[in-house]
């Protein structure tokens, strides 16, 4: 039945996704976390620029920004980003597009966490002597991180089924080899079933890891 595998590198496709999923997570997690300090800040032009940001981003497709890192970034302005082959530069334009998505999200399932540090904290802090970032970086982040972690963790999926979006523009992740398989085998519901749980391999330990630690790290209120 699974004969037809043989010629298909199913789980080099399923680690490209895995690739692209922790290098755009970890760069829309600091992008992002920027961003929630932008909207949160002291300074109104910063505010209104992660304000604008957000709500631009998350209501462009994703495929509109990952056709647009292809062919606006690569083909229009040569924009490499250091890779020297076509494969490399697709990948890190991919990786790039999702950052540029997913931190919008990210920024907001931080900035929710932030709405639940009470606000006399800060004060207290501003009161000793605090800046502004030492407020954020060293009281206010800390906890709406661990406030954050659920609202994360749904981004952090979204991310991995986002990463199919990549095949647009020829990243050998597991939605193009699906493609490949689809166009060459007489076997549609099967391709379909290895392909979804291979995703379901990749969700669910994360949705259940990552819920067992944020009731482990919440702040008790």
């Amino acid at each position: 039945m699974f004969d037809f595998l043989d010629g298909y590198d199913v789980l080099g496709a399923f680690w490209t996704t895995v690739q692209l999923t922790l290098l755009s997570a970890v760069g829309s997690l600091v992008w992002g976390t920027l961003l929630a300090a932008m909207r949160v800040g002291p300074v109104p032009l910063m505010r209104g620029f992660g304000t604008a940001y957000v709500n631009i981003v998350r209501n462009i497709p994703l495929t509109v920004i990952i056709l647009f890192s292809s062919l606006g970034l690569y083909q229009t302005l040569n924009i490499t980003l250091a890779a020297k082959d076509t494969d490399g530069i697709n990948f890190r334009l991919a990786v790039l597009g999702l950052i540029v998505y997913t931190s919008a999200f990210v920024c907001e399932a931080i900035r929710s966490g932030i709405n639940t540090v009470p606000v006399g904290q800060a004060e207290a802090a501003r009161a000793i002597g605090l800046s502004f970032s030492q407020v954020l970086f060293l009281v206010v982040l800390p906890q709406a991180f661990r406030a954050a972690v659920g609202p994360l963790t749904n981004v952090l999926i979204a991310l991995t089924k986002n990463t199919t979006v990549a095949a647009a523009i020829g990243v050998a992740e597991a939605a193009l080899l699906m493609k490949d398989m689809v166009e060459k085998e007489a076997q549609l519901l099967l391709i379909s079933a290895i392909i979804a749980f291979g995703f379901c391999c990749l969700t669910l330990p994360t949705g259940l890891i990552l819920g067992w630690v944020g009731k482990k790290v919440a702040v008790k209120r």
